[in-house]
């Protein structure tokens, strides 16, 4: 089954591959297939999500994976959620991992709560018009590190320390990451639905 991921987030399509690599699908990057981002004016991921999932189902006729995922910073009151993208442009920096993590941390400057959980929420449609999206929820608490730490993964991985494993998410193999990840977790959930719903 031919699948389409509505990303163009290279990070993101790597992760997933290996996720859902236990499946017969083979996962293609809405890019590839002409198709650009989609509107996510929601305050929810799961909202997004199916946004997303049902513009790049509509655009190409076949069934999409969508994934919106987020940090959520306690002292923030859950923000910045489905903002955690643009998270620094709303401090003047330019949009970007790097930059996210720099306002993020001069953010926490200071403040004594520093737990946060990384989320994802997957949605998965067989059409655009499908009535019963496949949803699947992934979530890690841990604590927002002093400093980046770590080399491996995407977003705010070098910040997310894990108490568990005394290491930031940037700082696991790529195998455990995955396996423990919020969005491991959603894809581990989602691939159970699939086979239960679809296969």
């Amino acid at each position: 089954m031919k699948l389409v991921l509505a990303s163009n987030n290279a990070g993101k399509l790597a992760e997933l591959q290996q996720l859902l690599a236990g499946l017969s699908v083979t996962l293609v990057p809405q890019s590839a297939l002409g198709v650009g981002e989609a509107e996510e004016p929601f305050r929810t991921f799961v909202e997004n999500a199916l946004a997303k999932a049902r513009h790049a189902s509509a655009a190409t006729g076949l069934p999409a994976i969508a994934d919106d995922a987020g940090l959520c910073v306690d002292a923030f009151g859950g923000l910045p959620g489905v903002d955690t993208a643009f998270y620094a442009t709303q401090f003047g920096y330019a949009k970007g991992d790097a930059n996210n993590v720099r306002a993020l941390l001069e953010q926490l400057d200071g403040v004594a709560n520093r737990r946060a959980a990384l989320v994802s929420t997957l949605v998965a449609l067989r059409s655009h018009d499908d009535p019963e999206p496949l949803i699947a929820i992934g979530r890690v608490v841990g604590e927002i590190a002093p400093a980046p730490v770590g080399d491996n993964g995407f977003g705010f991985d070098p910040v997310m320390y894990l108490p568990a494993f005394g290491k930031t998410f940037a700082q696991l193999p790529p195998e455990v990451k995955n396996a423990n990840s919020h969005r491991g977790r959603a894809a581990q959930a989602m691939l159970a639905l699939m086979r239960e719903r679809w296969l």
